[in-house]
């Protein structure tokens, strides 16, 4: 039975050894796999940092395309209405000689409904004009003001110096922007004149 004993104890010894001989294993490759998997996650968080910073490269390269193409449509906006109202400026000018024309026909006319009838064309003409803007000059009676008349003639008189006396054509803004300057007699006076 000693024998026996031995046998056994000898062949539960071994099942020991090789039990511990796994688990040294295991736990090999469990530190293995631990270190394995950790060096993926610093791989995989390399990575990720990576296609971070490529992709906020792209938003911002995007947001500066954005800016750049509204810049171009304003840029755009602005030459359109610039040439539209250059145009409309262009135009408006060479109308002015119509209605400088309607006026001196309405002064001239002695009939009156043939005086009526071409008032009423003239307002409708003045306010499709008035509409694009165009807005006249107010002068006489005013003191002279170089950025909206221009001196024709002078004339001594007992008014004030530089006022208006007469408008000999009509000035014109459109959108606040002279158009045609107003020609313009003024007054000279005549006490200024004596004592000089």
């Amino acid at each position: 039975m000693t024998k026996t004993m031995i046998k056994d104890t000898q062949e539960s010894a071994k099942p020991q050894k090789s039990s511990q001989v796994e688990i040294s294993e295991i736990n090999k490759i469990k530190s293995f796999s631990q270190k394995q998997s950790q060096e993926k996650i610093k791989e995989l968080e390399e990575a990720l940092d990576e296609k971070t910073k490529l992709s906020e490269e792209r938003l911002n390269q995007l947001k500066y395309m954005q800016a750049d193409f509204d810049n171009y449509r304003k840029k755009f906006e602005k030459e359109k209405e610039n040439i539209t109202e250059s145009a409309n400026k262009n135009l408006i000018k060479e109308l002015l000689v119509i209605l400088d024309d309607f006026e001196r026909a309405i002064q001239c006319l002695r009939n009156k409904s043939d005086k009526q009838g071409l008032l009423i064309i003239y307002k409708n003409f003045f306010k499709i004009l008035e509409n694009c803007g165009l807005k006249k000059i107010e002068s006489l009676g005013k003191k002279f003001n170089p950025n909206y008349h221009e001196v024709i003639l002078k004339e001594k008189s007992d008014k004030e110096d530089k006022t208006i006396l007469k408008e000999i054509q009509k000035g014109y803004l459109l959108n606040s922007k002279v158009l045609r300057y107003s020609k313009v007699k003024i007054a000279e006076n005549k006490k200024n004149n004596t004592k000089d």
